[in-house]
């Protein structure tokens, strides 16, 4: 029993990994540089103010999908479908759990626990995926953001690269407007971006909207992850 208890407080011990990521800088001569949106669709409704401004501003993003997003947000699925040239769907899980192989909690959130239940996070959001139409995804973003080194592992061995970020736009789509603009207009040549696109009450919404157009004035390039060379570290994309 005494040994049991140990080697759960041992398990438990492992340091978890929040991966980064960037994309291969525009340099000097592609102006004012590139950076990736990636947006987490976690669960609940769709945050249109930055929805209707990615369509009309023409600006693309990878948008991390979990299957209870899917199953209750057809029309908004629909229209990012009807934008290919936008808009790259991609796994954010079935049932937004954190992808790490021990039991613990992260930011409150009850993680896997176990390699077979990190294994079906990730099958059950590409099947998800699959189940919407478009193409199978390539990428895998984990609730939380959060890790343990091996569940990194079997997800690459699953054929999914892991997509970390460089900037935390949002604070898990808690930030007020102000700071949430302050973050993502500081982006720079190479960077990924990460926010929320599930959170239409919250002020946070309003400031993705608004760093981005400031991005954009600045004469920033915008590109999806399949688009550009992403490089993470903690083998998550060699």
């Amino acid at each position: 029993m005494a040994l049991s208890l140990f080697t759960a407080s041992a398990g438990n011990a492992t340091a978890l990994l929040e991966p980064t990521l960037h994309v291969k800088p525009q340099g000097a001569e592609g102006g004012g540089g590139r950076v990736a949106l990636t947006l987490d669709a976690c669960g609940g409704k769709t945050d249109t103010r930055i929805l209707s401004a990615l369509v009309d501003n023409r600006i693309p993003a990878t948008i991390f999908v979990t299957g209870i997003w899917l199953k209750h947000n057809a029309e908004a699925v629909e229209i990012m479908r009807a934008h290919p040239d936008l808009f790259e769907l991609e796994n954010h899980g079935g049932r937004h759990i954190p992808a790490v192989d021990t039991p613990r909690k992260i930011y409150g959130i009850r993680s896997a626990g176990s390699p077979d239940a990190v294994q079906a996070e990730v099958e059950s959001g590409a099947a998800a995926l699959a189940s919407a139409g478009g193409s199978a995804p390539k990428w895998f973003r984990g609730a939380t953001a959060e890790y343990s080194p091996s569940a990194i592992a079997m997800i690459r061995k699953l054929g999914f690269k892991v997509a970390g970020f460089s900037i935390n736009g949002d604070g898990g789509s808690l930030l007020g407007a102000k700071e949430t603009t302050r973050r993502i207009a500081a982006a720079k040549d190479g960077d990924v971006i990460i926010a929320h696109i599930n959170q239409p009450t919250h002020a946070a919404g309003e400031g993705v909207v608004q760093g981005l157009l400031a991005l954009k004035q600045k004469g920033m390039t915008f590109v999806r992850l399949d688009d550009a060379e992403g490089v993470g570290n903690d083998g998550t994309t060699d």
